[in-house]
């Protein structure tokens, strides 16, 4: 099996639709966050399908920006620096709530609910160390990335514009969430995964033709060229 530039942007638009499943997927009854579900097999799991969903989103994001880095611009370079930095923060969060927080959760639950407190926008009652800053970077870079990065697609205008006009206005909708305590705050991740279904199977429907394909690698090619 030869590997072709068609076949790896068809690769990243798979990517790029199952973190979307898997972003909507991990919300559907989310039990509580505290020290106690933090031991749980449930915890668990979800915690490796977040992990894998921040690895895919990755993957998903660099095959969108690499099939129309042209047309991009400098606003897609920059939504794609801030998005991709985003979902590598969040990962290596999700990853340290993965292996490190089970353990901490026995010996000092109550650091472990100050962690799930910051990332469900609670009052602090200690001190957090280095979380606090990754959270605010992760947030930060995801907000601003998701809206110039959304922006940038619609612009371009390769991929479906209505999937990028979701993602710009899904990934600045959670800056509502206080406004709205009433609110489940997990329903604000539905926008963002449907944007990225949208995105995803868009970029793999992009190159289903054998033209498609030839103008897809014979663009890499240039981009590559001195």
């Amino acid at each position: 099996m030869s590997i072709t530039t068609a076949s790896l942007t068809r690769s990243a638009g798979l990517c790029a639709a199952a973190a979307g499943v898997l972003f909507i997927g991990v919300q559907v009854n989310h039990p509580h966050l505290d020290a106690e579900f933090a031991t749980t097999t449930e915890y668990s799991i979800r915690q490796g399908l977040k992990v894998l969903m921040g690895v895919l989103s990755l993957a998903g994001i660099t095959g969108m920006y690499l099939h129309q880095v042209r047309r991009a611009g400098v606003p897609g370079l920059v939504g794609y620096l801030l998005f991709g930095t985003s979902y590598i923060i969040m990962t290596s969060v999700e990853l340290i709530g993965a292996v490190v927080l089970p353990t901490l959760a026995r010996s000092d639950p109550g650091y472990v609910n100050n962690v799930f407190a910051m990332i469900l926008g609670e009052p602090l009652s200690g001190d957090l160390g280095g979380m606090l800053g990754l959270n605010i970077a992760a947030a930060a870079t995801f907000l601003g990335g998701g809206l110039v990065f959304g922006i940038a697609l619609f612009r371009a205008g390769v991929l479906a514009r209505w999937a990028a006009a979701l993602l710009a206005a899904g990934s600045v909708a959670t800056l509502v969430i206080p406004l709205l305590p009433q609110v489940n705050e997990r329903l604000f991740a539905i926008p963002a995964g449907i944007a990225m279904i949208g995105l995803g199977y868009s970029l793999w429907r992009s190159l289903s033709t054998p033209e498609a394909r030839l103008e897809s690698n014979t663009e890499a090619g240039r981009v590559g060229a001195p």
